[in-house]
C-alpha cells in the first residue's frame, strides 16, 4: 500500500509543476498595459454622526381674513406662483359698504357743521366752546369713515410676499372669520433644513457652523448653514431644535427627508481614489503595482469622502493602487506606468 502512495505522489508532482509553470508563462505572455496610479495615503477627516430633519420654508404664512364675511371669490389654487400684494381672496362684506357709507355721510354732514360754524365765529356769534364741539364731532367722523374704508379695505386679502401657494383651507360661499385660516403659503426659493439634535450633540453645533446635508433628491450633498438653535431642549425627546440654511439645489423642495452631519471627533483611515475600486458581484476589488505587475487585492470599504473611498483593509499607506485602466487588468499581468 506504501509504495503504491508513494509512487501516486512522485507522479503528481510533474503535474502540479507543470500547471505553475503553465500559469507563469500565461502570465508572462500578457502585454504590457499602460496604467496610471496613486501612492496610498491615510489621511484624517471629521468623524460625524447624522440627524435626521425636514426641509421646511424659510419664510412660510397662514392666510387669513381680519374681518367676518362670506368669501366671494377665491383667485388661486395650490400650486400657483403668486407676488406680493396679488390679489388671493375677496370677501362678500355688504354690512362694511353700508357701514362706510354711513360714516362718510355723517363725515359729510359735520364737515357743512364746521364750515358754519366756523363762519359764525368769525363774526363772533358762535361761542368757543360750541366751535370745539363742532370741530371735535368732526374729526370724530372723519376718523369713524376712515375706520370704515380700512375695514372695506380687508375684504380683499392679498399675497404679503412673493411665494407659492401651498394649501387651500377654505373655498367660495365658507364664512371667513379673523382666526380662521384661508389659505398657506411660502416662499420656496429660501429653504432650510430643521433637525432635532440630541443633548448629547448639542455641544458640538454653533451659530455660524457650516454642516453637510444628504437629500435624497438632490444628486450631490449640500451644505448648511447653522442659522438658528433652541436654547433650551424639549422635555420629552431631549433634544435641541437646530435650523440650518440650504443654498438653492435642484430637486430641494419643502417638506423633504434629510441627514446632517453633526461632528463628534476626527478618524484617520486610508483613502483612494473612487474610480480604482472595482465592483465585482459583492466583492470589492483594486489592482496594486508591485515589480511592474499588477497584483489583485481583495478590500473592505468604508464611508465615502468626496471624490475618493475610504479602504478599511486590504491595503497599507505607501502602495500604488492602479487608479486608471484597472478594469481591463488581469492578476500579475505586467504594466507600464502612465508618466
Amino acid at each position: 500500500m506504501k509504495p503504491l502512495l508513494l509512487s501516486t505522489l512522485v507522479a503528481a508532482i510533474p503535474f502540479f509543476s507543470g500547471c505553475h509553470q503553465a500559469a507563469e508563462q500565461t502570465q508572462t505572455d500578457l502585454p504590457s498595459a499602460a496604467v496610471c496610479t496613486q501612492t496610498v495615503e491615510r489621511k484624517s477627516r471629521a468623524a460625524t454622526e447624522d440627524v435626521v430633519g425636514t426641509v421646511r420654508p424659510k419664510l412660510s404664512a397662514v392666510i387669513e381674513a381680519k374681518v367676518s364675511g362670506r368669501i366671494g371669490q377665491m383667485l388661486v389654487v395650490p400650486g400657483r406662483l403668486v407676488k406680493a400684494g396679488e390679489k388671493l381672496v375677496l370677501v362678500d362684506a355688504h354690512e362694511i359698504k353700508s357701514r362706510l357709507d354711513q360714516a362718510a355721510a355723517a363725515r359729510q354732514q359735520a364737515e357743512n357743521d364746521l364750515k358754519r360754524d366756523t363762519d359764525l365765529m368769525r363774526q363772533k356769534i358762535l361761542s368757543s366752546s360750541e366751535f370745539d364741539n363742532a370741530q371735535s364731532k368732526f374729526r370724530i367722523a372723519a376718523a369713524a369713515e376712515a375706520e370704515a374704508k380700512a375695514m372695506l379695505d380687508y375684504t380683499l386679502i392679498v399675497a404679503p410676499f412673493d411665494g407659492v401657494i401651498t394649501r387651500k383651507i377654505a373655498d367660495v360661499g365658507d364664512l371667513a372669520a379673523p382666526g380662521k385660516p384661508l389659505l398657506q403659503m411660502e416662499n420656496p426659493d429660501t429653504l432650510r433644513l430643521e433637525a432635532d439634535v440630541p443633548e448629547a450633540l448639542i455641544g458640538n453645533v454653533k451659530l455660524g457652523d457650516k454642516l453637510g446635508v444628504r437629500i435624497a433628491a438632490v444628486a450631490t450633498g449640500i451644505e448648511g448653514t447653522v442659522a438658528e438653535m433652541s436654547p433650551t431642549a424639549d422635555p420629552n425627546s431631549r433634544t435641541y431644535l437646530v435650523k440650518l440654511d440650504l443654498p438653492g439645489a435642484t430637486g430641494l423642495r419643502s417638506g423633504q427627508f434629510g441627514r446632517v452631519a453633526v461632528p463628534v471627533g476626527e478618524v484617520s483611515a486610508i483613502r483612494v481614489p473612487a474610480a480604482a475600486v472595482i465592483q465585482r458581484g459583492q466583492m470589492e476589488l483594486v489592482f496594486v503595482v508591485v515589480g511592474n505587475h499588477a497584483q489583485l487585492r481583495l478590500v473592505k470599504t468604508g464611508s465615502r469622502v468626496g471624490d475618493e473611498t475610504e479602504v478599511v483593509s486590504g491595503l497599507n499607506a505607501g502602495e500604488a493602487v492602479v487608479t486608471e485602466g484597472g478594469l481591463a487588468l488581469t492578476d500579475g499581468q505586467p504594466v507600464a506606468i502612465k508618466p
